[in-house]
């Protein structure tokens, strides 16, 4: 039994790998860059002459109290779904929720000339994993999904929720969360439609 659990846990650890590189990468570049990180956060006016600053604004923060915010968020995602989903997985939650935060910031958002955070990544991260991770009881999938998407449109209609600023050090861009979470939910859709492809063509019949 000791070697089954110590298996058990093992393949949660290998499984949550993104995650955890996802953390140290941005504690690391936090710390190291300074408060605000201005030569790796997203600035609209660089982005053509330095296309890193897509990815490194995600990672770097406000200060000492959001990046640890933001840490404490990544690690209870992880807790909660561990044993649900695969790296794959993570990696492609975390690529896709990027890349809908950076295409709704160009498109939407010209008016935000700067930004910082992992808050936007982790809300795609939570809303996708709630609807891929096949271990969970259904009540609470879609518990979980209604109250992510419920801040979010609280968000959009009153803005970011009381003491958040505060407690980040800095205003709150809550179009990072709203563009965030629709890509986690399109990352988990675009997965599971993938499996019913690739299943649908393992079954066809050869002639």
């Amino acid at each position: 039994m000791t070697n089954a659990f110590a298996w058990g846990f093992t393949r949660k650890l290998i499984a949550i790998w993104p995650l955890f590189a996802l953390g140290s990468t941005s504690a690391l570049l936090s710390i190291s860059g300074g408060p605000a990180s201005p030569e790796l956060r997203y600035e609209r006016v660089f982005l053509l002459e330095q296309p890193w600053r897509l990815l490194t604004g995600h990672l770097v923060h406000l200060g000492s109290s959001h990046l640890l915010l933001n840490l404490a968020g990544l690690a209870l995602i992880a807790w909660v779904f561990a044993p649900g989903l695969a790296a794959l997985q993570w990696l492609w939650l975390l690529f896709v929720s990027v890349f809908a935060i950076d295409l709704g910031f160009w498109l939407l958002e010209p008016q935000l000339e700067w930004y910082v955070g992992l808050s936007g990544v982790l809300h795609g991260l939570l809303l996708g994993a709630a609807l891929l991770d096949d271990g969970l009881e259904r009540r609470m999938r879609w518990f979980l999904v209604a109250v992510v998407v419920a801040k979010l449109l609280w968000e959009q209609w009153a803005g970011a929720l009381p003491f958040t600023a505060e407690a980040a050090g800095g205003p709150v861009v809550v179009a990072a969360h709203w563009y965030g979470g629709i890509g986690g939910v399109m990352a988990a859709v675009s997965w599971r439609a993938g499996r019913v492809l690739a299943a649908g063509g393992a079954n066809r019949p050869v002639h």
